[in-house]
Protein backbone atom coordinates (compact mmCIF):
# COMPACT_ATOMS: atom_id res chain seq x y z
CA UNK A 1 0.00 0.00 0.00
CA UNK A 2 1.43 3.41 -0.89
CA UNK A 3 1.86 5.54 2.23
CA UNK A 4 3.63 8.93 2.40
CA UNK A 5 7.25 8.88 3.50
CA UNK A 6 7.30 9.24 7.33
CA UNK A 7 10.55 11.21 7.14
CA UNK A 8 8.76 14.13 5.50
CA UNK A 9 7.47 17.16 7.40
CA UNK A 10 4.11 15.50 8.14
CA UNK A 11 3.46 11.79 8.21
CA UNK A 12 -0.30 12.26 8.43
CA UNK A 13 -2.35 10.41 5.84
CA UNK A 14 -6.01 10.84 4.86
CA UNK A 15 -7.23 8.20 7.37
CA UNK A 16 -5.84 10.38 10.21
CA UNK A 17 -7.74 13.52 11.21
CA UNK A 18 -7.45 15.99 14.10
CA UNK A 19 -9.68 15.21 17.06
CA UNK A 20 -11.54 17.48 19.42
CA UNK A 21 -8.42 18.30 21.44
CA UNK A 22 -4.72 18.65 20.58
CA UNK A 23 -3.90 15.30 22.16
CA UNK A 24 -6.25 13.29 19.95
CA UNK A 25 -6.03 12.05 16.38
CA UNK A 26 -8.95 10.24 14.78
CA UNK A 27 -8.03 7.17 12.75
CA UNK A 28 -10.09 5.39 10.09
CA UNK A 29 -13.86 5.15 10.58
CA UNK A 30 -14.19 4.62 14.35
CA UNK A 31 -10.68 4.74 15.82
CA UNK A 32 -8.42 7.16 17.61
CA UNK A 33 -5.00 7.67 19.16
CA UNK A 34 -4.99 9.86 22.28
CA UNK A 35 -1.96 10.90 24.26
CA UNK A 36 -3.61 10.50 27.64
CA UNK A 37 -0.55 11.65 29.63
CA UNK A 38 3.19 12.05 29.20
CA UNK A 39 6.20 12.48 31.41
CA UNK A 40 8.57 12.84 28.50
CA UNK A 41 10.94 15.44 27.08
CA UNK A 42 14.45 15.68 25.66
CA UNK A 43 15.79 16.96 28.98
CA UNK A 44 14.97 13.58 30.56
CA UNK A 45 17.48 11.98 28.17
CA UNK A 46 20.13 14.57 28.99
CA UNK A 47 19.80 14.27 32.76
CA UNK A 48 19.65 10.49 32.67
CA UNK A 49 22.98 10.53 30.85
CA UNK A 50 24.68 13.32 32.80
CA UNK A 51 23.92 11.68 36.17
CA UNK A 52 27.04 9.61 35.41
CA UNK A 53 28.96 12.79 36.32
CA UNK A 54 26.54 13.87 39.08
CA UNK A 55 25.28 16.72 36.85
CA UNK A 56 21.68 17.84 36.45
CA UNK A 57 20.39 20.45 34.00
CA UNK A 58 17.22 22.53 34.22
CA UNK A 59 17.24 23.70 30.61
CA UNK A 60 18.53 22.34 27.32
CA UNK A 61 21.36 23.99 25.40
CA UNK A 62 23.27 23.16 22.21
CA UNK A 63 25.71 20.93 24.08
CA UNK A 64 22.78 18.90 25.36
CA UNK A 65 21.41 18.50 21.87
CA UNK A 66 24.85 17.30 20.82
CA UNK A 67 24.83 14.83 23.70
CA UNK A 68 21.51 13.36 22.53
CA UNK A 69 22.88 13.05 19.00
CA UNK A 70 25.94 11.23 20.37
CA UNK A 71 23.81 8.86 22.45
CA UNK A 72 21.52 8.06 19.55
CA UNK A 73 24.32 7.71 17.01
CA UNK A 74 26.35 5.38 19.23
CA UNK A 75 23.20 3.57 20.40
CA UNK A 76 23.59 4.27 24.10
CA UNK A 77 19.92 3.66 24.72
CA UNK A 78 19.25 3.53 28.46
CA UNK A 79 18.99 7.34 28.91
CA UNK A 80 15.99 7.27 26.55
CA UNK A 81 14.11 4.95 28.94
CA UNK A 82 13.55 7.45 31.79
CA UNK A 83 10.27 8.87 30.51
CA UNK A 84 6.74 7.67 29.89
CA UNK A 85 3.94 8.01 27.36
CA UNK A 86 0.42 6.80 28.15
CA UNK A 87 -1.75 6.36 25.08
CA UNK A 88 -5.45 5.55 24.78
CA UNK A 89 -6.00 3.64 21.55
CA UNK A 90 -9.15 2.52 19.76
CA UNK A 91 -8.51 0.25 16.79
CA UNK A 92 -9.75 -2.90 15.03
CA UNK A 93 -9.07 -6.03 17.05
CA UNK A 94 -6.70 -7.44 14.43
CA UNK A 95 -4.57 -4.30 14.75
CA UNK A 96 -4.53 -4.62 18.54
CA UNK A 97 -3.34 -8.22 18.29
CA UNK A 98 -0.33 -7.11 16.25
CA UNK A 99 0.24 -4.21 18.65
CA UNK A 100 0.32 -6.46 21.72
CA UNK A 101 3.31 -8.36 20.34
CA UNK A 102 5.40 -5.38 21.45
CA UNK A 103 5.87 -6.59 25.00
CA UNK A 104 8.11 -3.82 26.36
CA UNK A 105 5.16 -1.79 27.55
CA UNK A 106 2.00 -2.13 29.62
CA UNK A 107 -1.47 -2.82 28.21
CA UNK A 108 -5.00 -2.82 29.62
CA UNK A 109 -7.73 -3.64 27.11
CA UNK A 110 -11.50 -3.34 26.93
CA UNK A 111 -13.07 -6.58 28.21
CA UNK A 112 -15.70 -8.41 26.18
CA UNK A 113 -16.25 -10.60 29.25
CA UNK A 114 -17.47 -7.75 31.43
CA UNK A 115 -19.50 -5.59 29.10
CA UNK A 116 -21.30 -5.68 25.79
CA UNK A 117 -19.17 -4.69 22.81
CA UNK A 118 -20.33 -1.86 20.53
CA UNK A 119 -21.26 -2.53 16.91
CA UNK A 120 -18.38 -0.52 15.41
CA UNK A 121 -16.46 -2.46 12.77
CA UNK A 122 -13.61 -1.56 10.42
CA UNK A 123 -14.49 -1.19 6.75
CA UNK A 124 -11.48 -0.21 4.64
CA UNK A 125 -11.74 2.64 2.20
CA UNK A 126 -11.93 1.65 -1.46
CA UNK A 127 -8.26 2.52 -1.90
CA UNK A 128 -7.26 0.28 1.02
CA UNK A 129 -8.89 -2.87 -0.37
CA UNK A 130 -6.00 -4.82 -1.85
CA UNK A 131 -4.91 -8.13 -3.29
CA UNK A 132 -1.91 -10.17 -2.21
CA UNK A 133 0.47 -11.13 -5.00
CA UNK A 134 3.26 -13.65 -4.51
CA UNK A 135 4.07 -15.97 -1.62
CA UNK A 136 4.78 -15.32 2.09
CA UNK A 137 8.02 -13.45 2.56
CA UNK A 138 8.07 -12.24 -1.03
CA UNK A 139 4.63 -10.83 -1.77
CA UNK A 140 3.30 -7.41 -2.59
CA UNK A 141 -0.12 -5.81 -2.18
CA UNK A 142 -1.83 -4.38 -5.21
CA UNK A 143 -4.98 -2.25 -5.58
CA UNK A 144 -8.09 -3.90 -6.96
CA UNK A 145 -10.71 -2.64 -9.36
CA UNK A 146 -13.18 -0.23 -7.80
CA UNK A 147 -16.07 -2.63 -8.40
CA UNK A 148 -14.24 -5.38 -6.49
CA UNK A 149 -13.41 -2.97 -3.67
CA UNK A 150 -17.05 -1.84 -3.37
CA UNK A 151 -18.22 -5.45 -3.36
CA UNK A 152 -15.68 -6.24 -0.62
CA UNK A 153 -17.03 -3.38 1.48
CA UNK A 154 -20.58 -4.66 1.04
CA UNK A 155 -19.57 -8.20 2.01
CA UNK A 156 -17.82 -6.96 5.14
CA UNK A 157 -20.78 -4.83 6.20
CA UNK A 158 -23.18 -7.73 5.69
CA UNK A 159 -21.01 -10.16 7.64
CA UNK A 160 -20.49 -7.66 10.45
CA UNK A 161 -24.23 -6.97 10.68
CA UNK A 162 -25.08 -10.68 10.78
CA UNK A 163 -22.38 -11.51 13.32
CA UNK A 164 -23.42 -8.71 15.64
CA UNK A 165 -27.09 -9.69 15.37
CA UNK A 166 -26.15 -13.22 16.42
CA UNK A 167 -24.10 -11.83 19.30
CA UNK A 168 -27.04 -9.68 20.37
CA UNK A 169 -29.43 -12.66 20.28
CA UNK A 170 -27.12 -14.75 22.44
CA UNK A 171 -26.71 -11.95 24.99
CA UNK A 172 -30.47 -11.39 25.05
CA UNK A 173 -30.97 -15.09 25.79
CA UNK A 174 -28.76 -14.74 28.84
CA UNK A 175 -25.67 -16.37 27.34
CA UNK A 176 -22.55 -15.14 29.12
CA UNK A 177 -20.77 -12.37 27.26
CA UNK A 178 -17.52 -14.34 27.43
CA UNK A 179 -19.23 -17.05 25.37
CA UNK A 180 -21.32 -14.85 23.06
CA UNK A 181 -18.25 -12.85 22.02
CA UNK A 182 -16.95 -15.91 20.16
CA UNK A 183 -19.06 -14.99 17.12
CA UNK A 184 -17.57 -11.51 16.75
CA UNK A 185 -15.05 -11.01 13.91
CA UNK A 186 -11.62 -9.44 14.34
CA UNK A 187 -12.78 -6.34 12.45
CA UNK A 188 -14.63 -5.17 15.57
CA UNK A 189 -13.17 -2.17 17.37
CA UNK A 190 -11.52 -2.57 20.75
CA UNK A 191 -9.70 -0.06 22.94
CA UNK A 192 -6.79 -0.15 25.33
CA UNK A 193 -4.32 1.89 27.33
CA UNK A 194 -0.66 1.57 26.43
CA UNK A 195 2.20 2.90 28.56
CA UNK A 196 5.70 2.87 27.15
CA UNK A 197 9.06 4.65 27.30
CA UNK A 198 10.74 6.40 24.38
CA UNK A 199 13.24 3.64 23.67
CA UNK A 200 10.54 0.99 23.33
CA UNK A 201 8.38 3.46 21.42
CA UNK A 202 11.13 3.98 18.86
CA UNK A 203 11.40 0.22 18.43
CA UNK A 204 7.65 0.06 17.82
CA UNK A 205 7.83 2.87 15.26
CA UNK A 206 10.82 1.37 13.47
CA UNK A 207 8.83 -1.83 12.89
CA UNK A 208 5.25 -0.63 12.50
CA UNK A 209 5.71 2.64 10.62
CA UNK A 210 7.72 0.78 8.04
CA UNK A 211 7.11 -0.39 4.50
CA UNK A 212 6.77 -4.05 5.50
CA UNK A 213 4.12 -3.38 8.17
CA UNK A 214 0.44 -4.01 7.50
CA UNK A 215 -1.25 -0.87 6.22
CA UNK A 216 -3.71 -0.51 9.10
CA UNK A 217 -1.20 -0.69 11.95
CA UNK A 218 1.19 1.51 9.99
CA UNK A 219 -1.41 4.27 9.89
CA UNK A 220 -1.87 3.98 13.66
CA UNK A 221 1.90 4.08 14.11
CA UNK A 222 2.03 7.29 12.10
CA UNK A 223 -0.47 8.86 14.49
CA UNK A 224 1.58 7.73 17.50
CA UNK A 225 4.73 9.11 15.89
CA UNK A 226 3.23 12.58 15.67
CA UNK A 227 2.99 12.73 19.48
CA UNK A 228 6.54 11.44 19.93
CA UNK A 229 7.78 14.17 17.60
CA UNK A 230 5.89 16.83 19.59
CA UNK A 231 7.13 15.75 23.01
CA UNK A 232 10.77 14.89 22.25
CA UNK A 233 11.73 16.79 19.09
CA UNK A 234 15.52 16.47 19.42
CA UNK A 235 15.38 12.75 20.17
CA UNK A 236 12.90 12.32 17.35
CA UNK A 237 15.12 14.17 14.88
CA UNK A 238 17.98 11.85 15.77
CA UNK A 239 15.72 8.83 15.38
CA UNK A 240 15.03 9.97 11.81
CA UNK A 241 18.60 11.00 11.01
CA UNK A 242 20.11 7.72 12.17
CA UNK A 243 17.90 5.45 10.16
CA UNK A 244 14.74 5.11 12.25
CA UNK A 245 16.44 2.61 14.55
CA UNK A 246 15.91 2.42 18.30
CA UNK A 247 19.18 2.91 20.26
Amino acid sequence: MPIPDPTQESALTDPIRPGENPNELLVFDHGFVRLDAAMADDLSVVNSARVSFAVRKDEMDERDEGLIRFLMRERHGTPTEHNSFRFHIRCPMFVAREWFRHRVGSFNEESARYHKMSDDFYVPDVGAVRSQVGKPGAYTFEPVDEAVALETQDVLRTQYKDAYATYQRLVDKGIAKEVARSVLPVGIYTQFYWTINARALMNFLSLRNAEAAQYEIRVYAQAVEEFFKQKMPVTYECFIDFGRTAP
